[in-house]
């Protein structure tokens, strides 16, 4: 089915020297990347939402996280 697709000059200056490139013709190059867009964008929405479920720490006792700097002095005296 024959179409007239009118393109940004950007677009087909990528286009042209990919087909180049590809040694195929420009309305090969526009094909290919058509469909890789198209099939891209209908693959983006299949995808299941990635949820994190936050979970207690389980901090020892007397240390918080309000101040970092003893947080983290707190932990590395645990460790040795």
């Amino acid at each position: 089915m024959p179409s007239i697709l009118s393109l940004d000059d950007d677009v087909a200056e990528l286009l042209s020297a990919e087909a180049r490139r590809t040694k195929v013709s420009f309305q090969e190059a526009g094909n290919q990347f058509l469909r890789l867009g198209l099939t891209a964008a209908s693959q983006r929405q299949r995808h299941r939402r990635f949820i994190v479920t936050p979970r207690a720490l389980g901090l020892p006792p007397g240390l918080s996280y309000d101040d970092i700097q003893r947080l983290l002095e707190g932990l590395e005296t645990r460790r040795k």
